[in-house]
């Protein structure tokens, strides 16, 4: 599929940045935490490399690189004017003073931080293996010779098939259970909170994977409408948007959450409940497509995504 933003023209590609540590437990608010008492400091860009990060964080070098990575990565933090890290919005909404999920014990918050991982290009492997690449069974080496064949077709430079290894290898970490032999028993350990998802499996052959597609029963329909909101003003300016961009583009939500058309059809059908009539679907005549009056707004589409948790807090006093 040689289309979307991997193609373009001023693309620059991403395959390193997390020191090989996939993300883990308790990073992102870690990396939070220590960006929100540093916000009156004007200069506050060196909180993750100054010497005293290592027992601030309490991890080696390279670990406080990663975390400070994927909290960028995941939008929990971001940089402003290149000289000051703030706490970003979703950082605010999650793991804020009232935050909605603090400890991240909400699969909400993990299909959330997937969307934001893997919605956008700018961590190449991730977004290649979710909306460019075909194989639903495959090893990482095969992996690794896409990235490299696409290295090659679209002429980038210093990408190394040593870096592109060590990034489809944290991929791999980031998503799927790690089986280990303990007590004589096959054994699984969940190094990232990520691989709570499902979306990506071991298949028992030797390095062999295989990429879950289905309904995601886990999936909010809240994030799935933000999902559907934020990929729509992305994509598109049009007020209709056609069920097969929705479920085929690079970069939507079908393609990102692994959603079959059957199920993703489902949840298109009953969009306009979780966003009030701000979006609506029709099927006419063979024609499948959402529509809108105008853009939703940056807050009606974080609404969207606290339905999902006050939905799990109502199922919990029920």
């Amino acid at each position: 599929m040689s289309r979307g933003k991997l193609y373009s023209k001023n693309y620059s590609p991403q395959f390193s940045g997390h020191e090989t540590f996939p993300l883990r437990y308790g990073w992102l608010k870690k990396a939070y935490d220590r960006v929100w008492q540093a916000r009156d400091e004007k200069q506050n860009k060196a909180i993750f490399t100054d010497g005293s990060a290592i027992a601030t964080f309490g991890v080696g070098k390279n670990m406080v690189s990663s975390i400070r990575y994927w909290a960028q990565a995941c939008g929990i933090i971001e940089t402003v004017d290149n000289t000051k890290i703030q706490t970003a919005k979703i950082g605010d909404l999650i793991f804020g003073n009232e935050g909605l999920d603090p400890f991240m014990e909400n699969v909400a918050t993990l299909w959330l931080t997937h969307w934001k991982l893997c919605g956008q290009p700018d961590r190449t492997t991730w977004y290649f293996a979710f909306n460019h690449f075909h194989a639903l069974n495959f090893e990482r080496e095969m992996l690794v010779k896409e990235l490299l064949r696409l290295a090659s077709e679209r002429e980038w430079s210093r990408v190394s098939p040593a870096t592109v290894k060590k990034d489809v290898e944290c991929f791999v970490r980031t998503y799927a259970a790690k089986p280990t032999a303990r007590s004589g028993l096959h054994e699984e350990s969940l190094e990232s909170p990520l691989v709570e998802l499902n979306l990506l499996k071991a298949t028992g052959k030797k390095d062999g994977f295989r990429f879950v597609r289905g309904e995601q029963s886990s999936l909010g329909q809240g994030v799935f409408a933000f999902a559907v909101a934020e990929f729509w003003n992305d994509f598109s300016g049009a007020n209709s948007l056609s069920f097969e961009a929705l479920a085929h583009e690079p970069g939507s939500p079908g393609r990102v959450f692994n959603l079959d058309e059957n199920e993703l059809l489902r949840r298109l059908s009953n969009i306009e409940d979780i966003t009030q009539g701000k979006i609506t679907w029709s099927e006419t005549a063979g024609l499948k497509q959402i529509s809108r009056r105008k853009e939703m707004t940056e807050n009606e589409r974080y609404n969207l995504v606290k339905s999902d948790y006050i939905a799990v807090e109502m199922k919990g006093v029920a």
